[in-house]
């Protein structure tokens, strides 16, 4: 965007439309999202990084509100999206006009009172980072950036801003999220419920298990969830993954995207994959798998886990554990026509552990035993969590069991948890030091904020 006289005016003049526009406007109305840890840190800007369509540009609008409704004035909650062909060509060495034209509104607040930015799709512009350091160095703000998974990744931003980043990872709607977004009254005591209300509340997690959480979705039929679904997958490849990255062997991650899909909570092998395209007459190197999987992760469209290992050459020799982002995408994906309950609730605790900002490794023991997650949270404690959906069969509750026992005492300060689809599906016993729960209690009582 050239800056002669007239270019700058009229740029000017349109930011002062867009400020005008989100300051005075009515906030969109949002489902209130639930985050671990702390939203922002002083001195740094919060990147909202995740997957497509899980919500990141609405959580902003939640921030803002959440400030309004905590005493900020409405006129110190400027939002900008970037994402207007009317700034093509905007420069990062033009984005003080922005600032100006904001505080030429309101010098009052300069210097006294913190302005809270929230800068929606900033990665169209080219150096948005040294504007965006600059804006913490020189004024009394607090910023939040979110972009498409494509241009602003997570291990980007913190490159990118040298340190001055504070990351917050949005996944699609968690169950107790789905539940308020839905209309449905969330109970305070998950574990102490009538038959009436825990059948309900049982049923509405079946359908969380099957819709998932992409807020999009919610309450639509099948049909166009599924198609919805697909296009959101479609657009995570060719956007964040084929054009971002000039990948040629387009077919190659169309089949790795509906393997790792379509088998949910299962060990991927990279020799094993490229062997079973091999067999199909698709050439592919082995590096170049190994690559789509950190681009698949990347973009969030797939969690990886690895497994708990004294060594990285032990971790690296073992295969993975690969699940998608999101409950709703295994129906999508899965040619089988086999329920995938489990699988489902596997991915619902995966992620909802990552959501809790804890680090998580799959666990094999040296008698053959192999325990879902060992998760370590943010304040070093360690559990070990083993998902069942139906655990009252007694072999079955012997085997969940002994592996966490067995898991157990390899890790003897972590926490042993069995987590089963309902109560019904709860084994007859269990040992000291072992708790078993549905998972949806454990959804709901998650740790304070």
């Amino acid at each position: 965007m050239a800056m002669n006289a007239d270019s700058t005016q009229r740029l000017q003049s349109l930011l002062a439309d867009k400020l005008a526009d989100s300051l005075i406007g009515r906030l969109p109305s949002v489902t209130p999202r639930r985050v671990f840890g702390a939203v922002s840190l002083p001195g740094k800007a919060t990147a909202v990084v995740g997957m497509r369509r899980a919500g990141k540009t609405m959580f902003l609008h939640q921030l803002r509100a959440e400030r309004l409704a905590g005493g900020a004035a409405r006129e110190r909650l400027p939002y900008v999206n970037f994402e207007d062909e009317r700034l093509a060509g905007l420069a990062a060495d033009q984005l003080h006009l922005l600032v100006e034209e904001y505080y030429r509104r309101y010098p009052e607040f300069r210097g006294r009172e913190t302005v809270t930015w929230c800068l929606d799709e900033i990665q169209v512009v080219p150096g948005w980072e040294r504007f965006v350091r600059r804006l913490l160095d020189s004024e009394q703000v607090e910023v939040f950036v979110r972009g498409s998974s494509a241009a602003l990744l997570s291990r980007e931003i913190a490159t990118a801003l040298r340190g001055r980043a504070w990351e917050v990872l949005m996944h699609p709607f968690s169950f107790e999220e789905a539940l308020r977004h839905g209309g449905l009254e969330v109970p305070k005591r998950p574990d102490f419920l009538d038959s009436a209300a825990r059948s309900a509340l049982e049923r509405a997690f079946l359908d969380y298990l099957q819709t998932g959480g992409f807020p999009e979705v919610q309450g639509i039929p099948a049909g166009t969830r599924y198609q919805l679904l697909r296009d959101y997958v479609d657009v995570a490849m060719l956007r964040d993954v084929v054009e971002r990255h000039a990948v040629s062997n387009v077919a190659g991650l169309r089949w790795l995207v509906r393997h790792l899909l379509g088998n949910a909570a299962g060990l991927f092998s990279v020799e094993k994959f490229h062997a079973a395209l091999k067999s199909q007459g698709l050439s592919i190197a082995k590096d170049t798998v190994h690559q789509l999987l950190g681009y698949l992760q990347d973009c969030f469209l797939v969690r990886v886990v690895w497994m708990e290992a004294a060594s990285e050459r032990q971790r690296m020799v073992n295969p993975r554990k690969a699940y998608p982002v999101d409950p709703g995408l295994i129906p999508v994906f899965d040619r089988t026509g086999r329920s995938n309950v489990g699988h489902a609730l596997e991915t619902v605790v995966l992620v909802e552990l990552e959501r809790r900002r804890a680090e998580v490794t799959y666990v094999k023991t040296p008698q053959g035993f192999e325990v879902d997650f060992l998760a370590r949270t943010p304040g070093g404690e360690m559990e070990l969590i083993q998902v069942c959906a139906d655990a009252f069969d007694p072999a079955t509750a012997e085997r969940e069991i002994r592996a966490l026992v067995e898991a157990g005492r390899r890790f003897p300060q972590a926490r042993m948890r069995l987590l089963t689809l309902t109560r019904d599906g709860l084994p007859a016993e269990t040992p000291a030091g072992v708790v078993a729960e549905p998972a949806y209690v454990w959804l709901l009582t998650s740790p304070d904020t």
